[in-house]
């Protein structure tokens, strides 16, 4: 029976039953493959819903307001929060800015630290050698720790009498006690030290990974034309670990401004106000001053500042990508 046979017949060709174009494609299909994408980004989309959006918007809401837990009512002060924020002779504006110097002060201390010191790590960690894996993992193991436990660690090593730190310095001859956590300048080398020391790992592993997708021909052409191993790295690596590099200065940034588990348990701000740092601030205004509303105004601005200082890294880092 030939094919125009059947079709006469009214029997269907297995070739044309099989395969079904996109017109003929039922609808019910063709809307479930249209929206089996958005099925599986469904459960994320969800969770950030329900514990960012929503948290973010309704802070919004409170930063308008009034907001005392001891007050039956919140009443409406528009953008009051924010304007008290910037008048000069108020207490509560002059602390604030006062601990956005305190965390500015801690991001320009700790950041480089955070960003070359990995950097290097992953550069040594990255060669063949016997026992890479085990040093790789020693140099993680302090990130998986709690800040919680680093703090309590750390301020037990560091106590000005019964520290660790300064019994051994004690056996090389310096009798004098240092105040790691309670004078100038010893707070800031106590705080930038233990949190390099705690994230430095996660940092040089994102490294790690980014100098796998270095195209290794790059290398060997460097090497033909006579390029060193500083001119490798500063003509090969580090172009390649542009986007690497932009991620790890964005992120470390922004956890360097949001600061609170070390200097809350290390100093708790000591000496004087000297490292309380904006989220400590904010912490101490909305959770025991019960002032939400303020509160969630500093969160906010401060939240502006790291917007701003993102954007211009993306714009730096474009710039230099484009020349």
């Amino acid at each position: 029976m030939t094919v125009e046979n059947v079709a006469r017949s009214g029997v269907a060709s297995p070739i044309s039953s099989s395969h079904s174009t996109p017109e003929t494609e039922p609808t019910a299909r063709r809307i479930l493959r249209a929206a089996t994408p958005y099925l599986f980004m469904a459960p994320f989309l969800l969770i950030f819903g329900v514990f960012v959006l929503a948290p973010a918007l309704y802070g919004v809401w409170i930063s308008l307001h009034n907001w005392d837990f001891f007050l039956p009512r919140h009443p409406w002060v528009g953008l009051g929060n924010y304007t008290q924020l910037f008048h000069r002779n108020d207490l509560t504006a002059s602390s604030f800015w006062a601990s956005m110097l305190a965390t500015g002060k801690f991001v320009v201390f700790s950041v480089p630290f955070l960003v070359s010191i990995p950097l290097g790590l992953a550069l040594l960690l990255n060669r063949p050698f016997r026992g890479r894996t085990f040093f790789r993992a020693v140099f993680f193991a302090p990130y998986v720790l709690g800040v919680g436990v680093i703090g309590l660690v750390w301020q037990f090593l560091l106590s000005t009498n019964l520290g660790l730190v300064n019994h051994y310095l004690s056996l090389l001859g310096i009798d004098q006690a240092v105040p790691w956590l309670t004078s100038l300048p010893w707070v800031w080398i106590s705080l930038v030290g233990v949190t390099v020391w705690w994230t430095l790992g996660f940092n040089a592993v994102v490294y790690l990974a980014g100098l796998q997708g270095v195209d290794v021909s790059l290398y060997d052409a460097a090497k033909m034309d006579g390029a060193g191993r500083w001119s490798e790295f500063w003509h090969v690596t580090l172009p390649s670990l542009r986007p690497v590099l932009l991620f790890v200065l964005t992120m470390t940034i922004l956890a360097s401004a949001n600061v609170f588990g070390q200097a809350y348990l290390l100093t708790s701000g000591a000496p004087g106000t000297e490292t309380k740092t904006a989220i400590m601030y904010i912490a101490q205004v909305g959770l025991e001053q019960f002032r939400m509303g303020s509160a969630a105004a500093m969160s906010y601005i401060l939240a502006l500042v790291l917007i701003g200082i993102s954007a211009l890294n993306f714009l730096f880092f474009r710039q230099r990508e484009d020349s």
